[in-house]
């Protein structure tokens, strides 16, 4: 049985069209469980959300292009991925989970499917490995243009951030780091992200504005001064994301059109609108024309 809520059916419509091509770069898909069973060792059992369900916010929301994070509940399989990918006529792209034996081989074949990174858990309920598998699989990667995607929070940000600007590629910080919200912008951690302006392969994702927040509270007004802060300190490196389904939430379930308003609101120009949701992913993930 799912162990995790499933995301809401109806949702805010967006209040402002979106720039051509723009891109969520940040979502899951999970399952269907009777096509693409979930890993037998998974750190959670969501409920059902197949890629025709995403599909279908896309279009709701105006966003043609969409970024798939493979999940750690199908763990190294990345049929249910591979499988959206497929399906996703050009317009998707794919950071995967890869096991530390993954040779160039593989690599190289993901790369043809649509493949452009590989995630690493840090955040200590979803840990999928370590800093050794890190390294390992970081220059096996860097020839083909991938990043590191990285999932921490603040227990862990603090340690990662000198090691991940020591290996010259780049990489990307989900979730705004997981820095809780009610540490204020001035504090240490969320000062070292915004440092990260200074890093050239360095990107951020604005995702995940319920697990900054402190409420856990619709609309999670504690978290907009870090979006704020980020749009202002480095747009050209920020991406942005639903983070649909909203697999363990723990406060209000995320209402994803009312997640776009608020960056939609927090970013009114629309150079620095398009520059996040299209030329940044496009950069990023090598979308093709």
């Amino acid at each position: 049985m799912p162990d995790c809520a499933p995301p809401l059916d109806t949702i805010t419509p967006p209040a402002e069209a979106l720039p051509a091509n723009a891109c969520d770069s940040h979502f899951h898909v999970f399952g269907p469980a009777a096509a693409f069973p979930y890993a037998e060792d998974r750190p959670y059992t969501p409920p059902d959300a197949p890629f025709d369900r995403l599909r279908a916010l896309h279009r709701q929301l105006g966003f043609r292009r969409g970024v798939i994070v493979h999940p750690g509940c199908h763990g190294y399989d990345l049929s249910v991925t591979l499988d959206a990918l497929d399906r996703g006529a050009g317009q998707y792209r794919a950071v995967a989970l890869l096991a530390s034996d993954a040779d160039e081989a593989r690599i190289a074949e993901l790369d043809r499917r649509g493949v452009r990174g590989v995630r690493f858990n840090f955040v200590a309920h979803l840990a999928n490995a370590g800093w050794d598998e890190l390294a390992a699989i970081a220059p096996r990667i860097a020839p083909f243009g991938w990043h590191l995607c990285i999932h921490s929070d603040q227990a862990s940000l603090a340690g990662l951030l000198p090691r991940l600007k020591a290996l010259s590629m780049p990489f990307v910080i989900d979730h705004m780091g997981r820095i809780p919200a009610a540490a204020g912008t001035a504090g240490a951690d969320f000062q070292a992200l915004l440092a990260l302006r200074d890093h050239p392969g360095a990107w951020v994702k604005i995702s995940g504005l319920d697990r900054s927040s402190s409420t856990g509270k619709r609309p999670y007004a504690d978290a907009e001064p870090l979006v704020a802060a980020l749009i202002a300190a480095m747009p050209d490196r920020l991406l942005w994301g639903t983070d649909w389904p909203h697999p363990n939430v723990r406060g209000d379930m995320p209402d994803d059109g009312e997640l776009l308003n608020t960056f939609l609101r927090l970013c009114p120009d629309p150079a620095t609108r398009r520059r996040i949701l299209a030329d940044n992913p496009d950069r990023l993930f090598r979308f093709q024309p």
